[in-house]
């Protein structure tokens, strides 16, 4: 069939879409297990689908071999069952010393989340064990991207502005954009959307018991009781806070403007900022 990507800038709420989708399929009668979500959704960037196809250990592959590599995990993950495969991924849609970093020949369509930056900026530090001033740069930098770790392949991030346009402009690809602050605002209307655009049938009370079973309380719980195999080491918790907001209060108005006057257009076309350019009062 092909890949149908799961695609985000890092903490914008691409594990919460994971969950939702993971309880939808399955409709069970308590919570999928946070550590069970890779089951459901894959990931491109796992260092064991790079081994699959290379035949060698992943410590020993360079970051171009693994560049080289990545449209033939892509095609190994698509051609992994006759069904249509859900992959997450942090990559931005671009190309990468003439390679892409996503190979448009296995791509059935797109879901893209997005979040507001200055709220992505609070948990990209807290993620990466940054300080804040250093997060508000790094969303702002063209060459930023995730770097190779033992058991994970590196990333290609680019600005908050460039990740966005890249998924969103392309018109080759049939796409679904969900925005975080309509999850927590109006949950059946936005994940209603998704199943709508995956052409599932409308099934009310399956999709609330979906929406219950993969709220940010639900999965905060859930990974304080058996941990998640997806925590960064340098944060105490994967599911940190789940609000809108925050930024409020923890962003300095020099880190605030950095990010707007950056990444004004894109705020804008999806609302947070209003016409007049102010900091929309629901972000």
């Amino acid at each position: 069939m092909g890949i149908v990507w799961l695609a985000s800038y890092p903490k914008s709420g691409n594990t919460w879409v994971r969950a939702f989708l993971a309880n939808l399929f399955t409709n069970p009668e308590t919570p999928v297990p946070v550590n069970r979500l890779p089951n459901f959704v894959r990931a491109d960037h796992v260092a064991a689908h790079y081994e699959t196809v290379s035949g060698k250990p992943f410590t020993q592959l360079t970051d171009a071999e693994i560049h080289q590599l990545r449209p033939q995990v892509q095609r190994h993950l698509a051609s992994s069952s006759d069904k249509t495969i859900f992959c997450k991924t942090h990559n931005a849609l671009t190309t990468l010393d003439g390679l892409p970093t996503i190979d448009p020949e296995v791509t059935q369509g797109v879901i893209y989340v997005i979040r507001n930056p200055l709220d992505v900026c609070l948990s990209y530090a807290d993620h990466y064990g940054l300080d804040v001033e250093k997060a508000s740069w790094a969303l702002c930098a063209p060459t930023n991207r995730i770097m190779t770790e033992p058991t994970t392949a590196f990333q290609v991030l680019g600005s908050w502005s460039d990740h966005v346009r890249s998924w969103i402009l392309p018109p080759r690809m049939p796409h679904h954009v969900m925005r975080y602050e309509d999850m927590i605002a109006k949950p059946v209307d936005t994940f209603r959307a998704l199943a709508t655009f995956l052409g599932l049938p409308d099934d009310r009370e399956r999709l609330k018991k979906a929406i219950a079973f993969s709220r940010f309380d639900t999965l905060r719980r859930l990974e304080a009781a058996d941990g998640f195999v997806e925590r960064s080491p340098h944060s105490r918790r994967f599911f940190r806070s789940g609000k809108v907001g925050q930024w409020r209060r923890k962003l300095t108005g020099p880190q605030i403007d950095r990010l707007v006057d950056q990444h004004r257009d894109v705020m804008r076309q999806f609302g947070y900022l209003d016409a007049s350019d102010r900091i929309a009062r629901s972000s």
